[in-house]
């Protein structure tokens, strides 16, 4: 799990996660969801996702979708970062 400080228990919500990962992006998934005080039934329903699948995904295992879009950004050499927006 990365962060831009190496450690997702102290990550800031300033601070982006790098994404390099199905575990780095879980950790990130996490964290923002603890931040806006939900939990993974109240954040499914509000993303229209299945409960068990939003926790695979905070458990950093891979789905078919997630593999493909970062073998792309792999083959663009770039990287994708999370960060909390303000809306």
């Amino acid at each position: 799990m990365e962060t831009s400080n190496n450690n997702p228990t102290q990550n800031k919500d300033d601070d982006p996660f790098r994404i390099y990962s199905a575990a780095s992006l879980g950790a990130a998934i996490k964290h923002y969801r603890r931040g806006a005080g939900l939990t993974q039934a109240q954040l499914a329903e509000l993303a229209g996702l299945n409960r068990t699948y939003l926790s695979n995904l905070e458990q950093g295992k891979e789905t078919e979708q997630l593999r493909r879009l970062l073998r792309v950004l792999k083959q663009l050499g770039v990287r994708m970062t999370v960060q909390k927006a303000r809306w």
